[in-house]
């Protein structure tokens, strides 16, 4: 048995625990922010990453590294029933990895989703979304192209966000490959991830080109410059930050771009009309949670389709969470429930 393995199996003991010892061991008490009472099992990590260091101290390579951990150590099993395979793309600057999933009980009728990982745009990989992806496959019986994007601060924005759009004009073209309709596809992610899904939705209505036939944004970032009271009421919120919002956004941006370019800050753009029907989820507990819910309003003002959630006793990243939190699983299998509405057409 490996350390990784070993580490999930402590992990999952613990968190096996009654919800009065987990608080217990956190410190006492209940967690209670913003009319909102966090999840014990959260609670708990959250007392436990106090006493680590700091993403924050690290460089974006120990990052990278701490977050690989943390994501396998509470992360999911992949659901029965589907299978991946790695799959390159021609990217704007070379090859792009991906990964497609396709569930056994795969509907020909379903397009394919392309999804984002999070990571603030600087950690992250095609693990991290991993458990989060075999679910949605399953569940919304369709393939899912999970993208590895390029990562700051070696490459930063526009390059992740090119490599996503990338990613999604290929699943769109080459869907029959993956037994999905040609010419159809859905656009996803969580986190960065959810940024660069709703910019692309902007992008491709700039350049003319059809909208996906469904967005989904998982407690995304729309606004990277965002002051709100969300932002306030959470900043020394687990797993995400204030702190942690601001050296991800240092990393992602380069020193001549501006906060308010829409490609950035999808919150900044005007004119939201015709855009893909989209389902937004929100975290309670979570710095991003106000500029999450202002999109979703935003969208429904200009007349798109919108389903919103807002899972109030979880925290930012709960879709890697799944084999840890149960209120995780069950609110990523509700998203993934949802995504086969809204690919059915019957998100209005």
């Amino acid at each position: 048995m490996g350390r990784g393995t070993a580490r999930r199996r402590v992990v999952r003991t613990l968190l096996s625990l009654p919800a009065p010892m987990l608080r217990l061991m956190s410190g006492g008490g209940v967690v209670y922010q913003g009319g909102r009472t966090l999840d014990p099992r959260l609670q708990f990590l959250a007392a436990q990453a106090r006493g680590s260091a700091p993403m924050t101290a690290m460089s974006p390579e120990q990052a990278r590294r701490a977050n690989a951990e943390g994501v396998a150590s509470v992360s999911g099993d992949p659901e029965p029933g589907v299978r991946w395979e790695a799959r390159n793309v021609d990217g704007p600057r070379g090859q792009v990895p991906c990964r497609i999933y396709r569930p056994e009980t795969q509907d020909p009728e379903t397009p394919v989703t392309v999804f984002a990982h999070m990571g603030g745009g600087v950690i992250g990989d095609l693990e991290t979304g991993h458990a989060f992806c075999t679910l949605l496959a399953r569940h919304a019986r369709g393939p899912v192209l999970s993208v590895d994007y390029r990562l700051a601060p070696e490459h930063r924005f526009p390059a992740g966000l090119q490599d996503v759009i990338a990613a999604y004009r290929y699943a769109r073209t080459h869907a029959p490959e993956f037994g999905a309709p040609l010419g159809r596809a859905a656009i996803g992610g969580d986190s960065m991830g959810a940024n660069f899904a709703a910019a692309i939705c902007q992008e491709l209505k700039r350049t003319g080109e059809p909208q996906p036939c469904l967005q989904l944004l998982v407690y995304p970032c729309v606004d990277v410059a965002c002051r709100s009271a969300s932002t306030e009421t959470y900043a020394d919120a687990f797993p995400l930050s204030k702190a942690l919002m601001d050296w991800f956004i240092g990393h992602y941006m380069g020193p001549e771009d501006n906060p308010r370019d829409p490609r950035l800050s999808p919150l900044a753009e005007t004119d939201l009309a015709g855009l893909a029907p989209a389902i937004v989820v929100t975290a309670g507990f979570d710095p991003l949670l106000d500029q999450g819910e202002a999109y979703a309003r935003r969208l429904k003002a200009a007349g798109v389709p919108v389903v919103y959630r807002c899972y109030d006793s979880l925290a930012h990243g709960f879709t890697a969470f799944t084999g840890a939190v149960p209120a995780a699983d069950v609110a990523c299998r509700e998203i993934a429930g949802l995504v086969r509405e809204g690919l059915e057409g019957r998100i209005c």
